[in-house]
């Protein structure tokens, strides 16, 4: 980093200015990155960013960063190029971690991923996403009744959380009895992916992290074995059974999906349910022209948070071949950062792209990755429980009142919610 992040008077910031190897980048407000970002799209050709010697492990390894829409959706495109192995995320995750609790499909490329997909897509039967459906709006509807009932203060545990668990609890099938204890562990698993540790933290906070990891395997192991002996109608069931093609998952590859499932299908989805619930509050216009034809308006607006939020802030990949891209020739093992929350704010594709605007058309973004064998399996579930609960809470509009501003947890990897403070009205409906 060349200058200090803290300019003063008319000072302008440069490209040049701009490190996102260094975790002071990602203690920024959130506006400062995306100034940055901007920067960065104008130049000719991705920048290499380097680690400083002694900075935390989250920095990792060299990597070039594409932050133009276009650059990220090709990149996704050619997983032969750019590949998933040996990790997304940084720092990757250790040999010895996936022999332990297997590896997650986000890490895999080729046969191997397009395998282990094949068998858990064909389990989302339209019968199985019809009681989906159905039971998401239950849910919705429970869970705003007891909004209204029990009065609580922080809408990211008793809403933008609660929601996505219980649905992929009630999918797979999960006893109530363990879900308080998978809630937490959850928070455990993730709440410092992406986030600078010091000093003991460095080796505390991965080691509580994969105890999670462990804990949720261990109740998946127990619930998998329950199955095999006696199936149920829920995915779990269908996916320890094999079918006549003799495909079922194995124990490890169960607990390394679940893991997948219940981290990134709950962290996401609560962000941009969080994020979503302020965008509709702060932008009224926006608000109101939702509750006036709430179905005709609610696929674009679920888009548009997603956009303008960007749950998921970057993911990485590995060079494997020569590649122009860009403007630049990428060179085998070179790392690359896909940097989602860059591309969904191009300015060659989006319109005017910090205004939130639910009838933004086309709307290309890449919240859900660019595209590709990697794209979210979970892209219509996600759907489905955003639609649900803002159903709920636009019908039932004077529940929440004075919405804080969000608490936002530094990290380079998720755009994640730590807290949405609200207040009630005085009247309900």
């Amino acid at each position: 980093m060349t200058v200090p992040y803290q300019l003063s008077g008319d000072r302008v910031l440069r490209a040049a200015d701009v490190d996102l190897a260094d975790p002071a980048f990602w203690r920024l407000p959130r506006p400062e990155r995306l100034r940055a970002f901007a920067l960065l799209r104008e130049l000719d050709a991705p920048v290499l960013f380097t680690p400083r010697p002694g900075t935390a492990r989250t920095a990792g390894k060299p990597f070039h960063a594409l932050v133009r829409h276009a650059d990220v959706r090709t990149a996704s495109r050619t997983p032969g190029v750019f590949a998933s192995a040996p990790g997304v995320t940084t720092p990757e995750p250790a040999g010895w971690a996936k022999a332990v609790f297997g590896n997650s499909m986000v890490n895999m490329d080729g046969a191997e991923h397009a395998a282990l997909r094949r068998i858990i897509s064909r389990r989302f039967t339209p019968r199985l996403l019809a009681g989906v459906e159905e039971n998401v709006g239950r849910l919705a509807g429970r869970l705003v009744d007891e909004l209204i009932a029990e009065r609580p203060r922080d809408f990211v545990p008793s809403a933008a959380s609660r929601l996505p668990l219980e649905v992929i609890c009630d999918l797979m099938g999960i006893p109530q009895a363990y879900r308080a204890r998978i809630a937490e562990q959850i928070d455990h698993a993730s709440e410092h992916v992406g986030v600078e540790r010091r000093g003991r933290a460095r080796l505390r906070i991965p080691g509580r992290g994969l105890a999670s990891l462990a804990r949720m395997q261990w109740v998946m192991a127990r619930l998998a074995g329950e199955r095999r002996r006696r199936p149920g109608d829920d995915l779990v069931s269908a996916l320890v059974c094999a079918d006549i093609d003799g495909e079922a998952l194995s124990g490890r590859q169960l607990g390394a999906f679940f893991s997948l499932l219940l981290v990134a299908g709950v962290e996401t989805t609560r962000n941009a349910i969080a994020h979503g619930l302020f965008l509709l509050d702060r932008h009224p216009e926006q608000r109101e022209l939702l509750r006036s034809d709430f179905d005709r308006y609610i696929g674009g607006a679920v888009d548009e948070i997603v956009r303008h939020s960007t749950p998921i802030i970057q993911f990485r990949r590995t060079v494997t071949a020569e590649f122009a891209l860009g403007g630049r020739t990428f060179l085998p093992g070179e790392k690359v950062a896909l940097i989602y929350a860059s591309a969904n704010r191009d300015e060659s594709v989006f319109t005017h792209p910090d205004r939130f605007d639910i009838t933004r058309s086309p709307n290309p973004h890449l919240g859900y990755g660019g595209g590709g064998p990697h794209h979210c399996l979970g892209a219509h579930l996600a759907r489905l429980e955003m639609t649900a609960l803002f159903r709920e809470l636009i019908d039932r509009r004077p529940v929440m009142r004075n919405l804080g501003d969000p608490e936002l947890v530094d990290s380079n990897f998720d755009n994640r919610v730590g807290s949405l403070p609200f207040t009630f009205g005085p009247t309900f409906t």
